[in-house]
């Protein structure tokens, strides 16, 4: 998408999996209470303790939503990119955010108020479930996160990042999405403790490390050592 050119928002609510079943008028209707923003990279969208007023959904970019503690350190709860969205549980409760939110790269998002959904949601119940669904599938991952800080070690949630998606085949290279201190934060570790993984992992011959590049050299290895 150029990055110039002016959306149509109603296009894009009807390729996400919320509005996929509306009307144009019900598009239009939602339309009137979006606006877009676009953020440059490392610009802070929202506070914790902001008040929140509606939610986010992300067109281009990444954006990254993080617990910081009054002494500056930061915890990364989520990364969100194109095609999902943010905030809705917390519109919902009418409190303010609980997380910051800040552009990792340049980044257009579109803020859908909270009138707008709460009048469409008393209109239509199919839609209500449909956010219902969303929210229920953010704390099932939510909870997959808990089991994982709580239950798997260090090395088996940066194996499980590697094979997240399709299983990679011996000799593919997967980019690392975001710097390796965000990632860190993200599978709940310490930079240092990640580049020890990372380390041990490339002294097996499991893995190459380049930059942000990983090589994959022994996926039957990282499937049994994870």
């Amino acid at each position: 998408m150029d990055k110039k050119t002016p959306i149509k928002v109603q296009a894009f609510l009807a390729q996400l999996p919320l509005f996929q079943a509306m009307a144009p008028a019900e598009l239009d209707r939602i339309a009137l209470g979006a606006s877009e923003r676009h953020l440059a990279r490392g610009e802070t969208l929202f506070n914790s303790g902001d008040p929140c007023d509606g939610f986010y959904l992300v067109i281009y970019g990444q954006v990254k939503l993080a617990l910081v503690s009054a002494r500056g350190t930061e915890k990364v709860v989520e990364l969100v990119g194109p095609g999902h969205s943010f905030g809705e549980a917390v519109m919902f409760m009418g409190k303010p955010f609980i997380v910051t939110a800040q552009a990792l790269v340049d980044a257009l998002v579109v803020h859908v108020t909270r009138a707008v959904i709460l009048d469409e949601v008393a209109r239509e119940p199919a839609f209500a479930c449909k956010m219902l669904a969303g929210l229920s599938r953010r704390m099932h991952g939510l909870l997959c996160d808990m089991e994982s800080y709580s239950l798997r070690s260090g090395t088996q949630r940066v194996i499980g990042y590697l094979l997240r998606d399709e299983a990679p085949e011996n000799g593919e290279r997967i980019r690392l999405e975001v710097s390796k201190t965000v990632l860190a934060s993200r599978l709940n570790l310490t930079p240092e403790h990640f580049s020890r993984i990372l380390a041990d992992l490339s002294g097996r011959g499991m893995i190459a490390v380049s930059g942000r590049n990983v090589t994959i050299l022994d996926i039957e290895g990282l499937r049994q050592y994870g």
